[in-house]
């Protein structure tokens, strides 16, 4: 059995050996050499770091998807459009104001490219010549940071610094070779608080000119957070802790599209973030993986872990693989609570453990419909309650599932893994074999097993009192 097909649900994965040690002393030289007056910046790490070929230093064919490599999906998203042109690979970016929905009843007026929140993903190979044309379509100039890849450094993007701005109504171009392969990303670098925070994003894949691996599944995510007031349409982009709104690829669940896979396949994920503020802890159920690239390149094999989280910082890229060996349906979201809920969840008192029973009827007197929210917790504060919500708002809470109504919103998708699936179709919810779903328990079971629900057995002392 080949090493990369170890990477199912239950897999473990043993430490660096002394290959590993070896690729990162070479890798710490490299760094050191680099910083000598002088010495020569060192253009791509080694095939044997990397796991494929070198970098490429000269301009190659055009990679065509399908022949060099298997493209990217994007949930919710899209890919921007390219054609060649005397062996050139030519795209058209057009940064503009977008209308935006990023949850059911919940639109903004955004700032994105080519009609999109976020910007279309721009994929490429190792080798390609590209050449980007961006059109400045705001009321304010900008320019794009190709964030994580290398290239000359007029060609950087940082509005001030490496280049003038794009003003309003003008057309830059950008070109370069495609030197490396990996997960990056692209974002404006002009007012960088402002452009960012109103959604002005994307991720740039560049796929290895001869992978050494193969997948089925390839997805890409771009994280994002957002703080849009209740009842408004516009971003505040001057927020620094508040944020209300937080979206997969700028949706936000319950509009979030799930990833599909086939029982067996070899899946892929590619996770960014350019949030403004926060690092996000993304888990996913029911499944180990493997953190197998930074946006600084593919990991040694040999340094390769396995893991349920991956924790993805701000301004940073992680590539997950896994075979998705076990059916169901997954959750994957970000573990930081308050980033699975949506907006209606702040600036509400605590409310937990208060009988708001004689508040309510006195209120009633003078607002019929008053009612006290959050005396039991949150999850009656969402979608499934008849309280009306104000308009372009949505409440801070999920959706519907197959068994009971979801509490969870924000940053939460779904993994769908299934024995056999038609196309690209959503499968629907997972029906779950006999004996495999939890439920409620029977009288006779609780007998049985000699459970009785009043008095519960003590918990037992985590050692030995007279060890």
């Amino acid at each position: 059995m080949d090493a990369n097909d170890k990477l199912g649900r239950r897999s473990l994965l043993g430490g660096a050996g002394l290959a590993g040690g070896a690729v990162l002393l070479g890798a710490i030289r490299e760094a050191r050499a680099a910083d000598v007056p002088g010495a020569k910046r060192p253009r791509a790490a080694s095939a044997a770091a990397t796991g494929g070929e070198h970098a490429s230093q000269k301009t190659l064919p055009p990679g065509q998807p399908h022949r060099d490599y298997l493209p990217v999906k994007v949930p919710n998203g899209a890919k921007l459009p390219w054609k060649v042109v005397d062996g050139v690979k030519v795209f058209h970016m057009v940064a503009e104001e977008v209308e935006h929905e990023l949850a059911p009843g919940l639109k903004a007026s955004c700032w994105g490219y080519n009609g999109r929140v976020h910007g279309p993903l721009i994929e490429a190979v190792e080798g390609d010549r590209l050449r980007i044309y961006v059109t400045n379509r705001l009321p304010a100039a900008t320019s794009v940071h190709w964030h994580g890849i290398l290239l000359p450094n007029g060609m950087d993007g940082v509005g001030g610094l490496t280049q003038k701005a794009i003003k309003p109504g003008e057309t830059f171009k950008y070109e370069f070779t495609a030197r490396q392969h990996g997960t990056n990303m692209y974002h404006s670098h002009h007012d960088e608080m402002t452009q960012i925070g109103m959604g002005m994003t994307g991720m740039f894949v560049i796929h290895p000119r001869k992978p050494r691996r193969r997948f089925d599944r390839d997805y890409a995510i771009l994280l994002h957070e957002w703080r849009i007031d209740v009842g408004t349409r516009r971003p505040n982009p001057n927020e620094m802790i508040e944020f209300n709104m937080l979206t997969m690829n700028a949706r936000a669940f319950p509009g979030t599209e799930p990833l599909l896979a086939q029982k067996g396949e070899r899946v892929r994920i590619r996770i960014g973030n350019l949030s403004p503020m926060d690092h996000h802890p993304i888990h996913l159920h029911g499944y180990q993986f493997r953190i197998t690239e930074t946006d600084g390149g593919p990991i040694p094999e040999s340094a390769q872990w396995p893991e349920t989280t991956v924790l993805v910082p701000v301004g940073s890229t992680r590539t997950i693989e896994f075979v998705a060996d076990e059916p169901g349906d997954w959750a994957m979201h970000c573990h930081m609570t308050h980033h699975v809920m949506n907006q209606m969840g702040h600036q509400f008192p605590n409310m937990i453990g208060v009988d708001p029973d004689n508040l309510d009827r006195r209120v009633r007197k003078l607002l019929p419909a008053y009612m006290t929210m959050g005396q039991s917790g949150m999850a009656d504060m969402g979608g499934d309650m008849s309280m009306p919500v104000p308009k372009n708002s949505i409440p801070m809470l999920g959706g519907p599932g197959k068994h009971d109504y979801i509490t969870m919103g924000g940053m939460f998708t779904v993994l769908k893994v299934r024995d056999r699936l038609h196309g690209e179709r959503d499968p629907g919810w997972y029906y779950n074999p006999t004996g495999t779903l939890a439920s409620a328990a029977s009288a006779a079971e609780l007998k049985r097993d000699g459970v009785n629900p009043e008095r519960p057995a003590p918990a037992q002392p985590g050692w030995p009192r007279n060890a």
